[in-house]
């Protein structure tokens, strides 16, 4: 592994009782997934929330693609509106939750925004276990800098990818608006994982996700 970045987050992540897996690439952190986290979960229920870097991993589409595993698949494009919202409230109770954050600080605190607060209450409480798969360009130095990258650099390409009519979309950075389809509603700063060893990240040396 050979960013110092990298290697520094990941002590202060077990310092704060998270479990980390390190990965060079999304391949690997691909293989990582498969091979050492998910044998001990075929059988369980698995949901995710949105995440580009799980994405760019293809841990989601191999997930997605296997009929036998039992799963609550929160962005299925069939369904109304009124039926995604209840499969993220059952989707809180899943035995294993897949997804990203916004943003590390050095010192191994997780930081994220959101929209509904469907991720971020996932994160905190709910599921039995989470695993987060995190690029190296998520890792900032303090929790100012985390707000900072959130809300003028995650956040703006977050409502624009989602056709949000938000300011942020069209200007790139935030407004504090009051949209009615603003994202930026629900704040998470995890200082440490409890129980010990419930959040698992994937913590990847290489730029991916927003």
């Amino acid at each position: 592994m050979g960013c110092d970045r990298v290697n520094n987050c990941q002590t202060a992540l077990i310092a704060n009782g998270f479990k980390v897996y390190l990965a060079k690439d999304r391949q690997q952190a691909r293989r990582v997934f498969f091979e050492k986290i998910f044998p001990d979960h075929k059988s369980d229920l698995i949901s995710w929330a949105d995440s580009l870097t799980m994405e760019a991993t293809g841990v989601l589409a191999d997930l997605q693609a296997d009929p036998t595993l039992n799963r609550i698949n929160t962005f299925d494009a069939t369904a109304k509106r009124g039926e995604i919202v209840e499969r993220r409230r059952q989707a809180l109770l899943a035995d294993l939750f897949l997804t990203g954050t916004n943003a590390i600080t050095s010192c191994g605190k997780l930081v994220n925004l959101d929209m509904i607060g469907n991720r971020t209450g996932a994160i905190s409480f709910g599921p039995k276990k989470v695993v987060l798969f995190v690029g190296r360009n998520k890792i900032v130095h303090t929790l100012e800098d985390a707000f900072d990258r959130i809300r003028n650099h995650a956040a703006p390409l977050n409502a624009k990818r989602h056709n949000m009519a938000t300011p942020c979309a069209q200007t790139g950075r935030c407004h504090d608006c009051r949209s009615p389809q603003r994202i930026c509603n629900t704040w998470s700063i995890l200082d440490k994982c409890y129980p010990s060893e419930r959040i698992s990240v994937v913590l990847i040396d290489e730029d991916l996700g927003l």
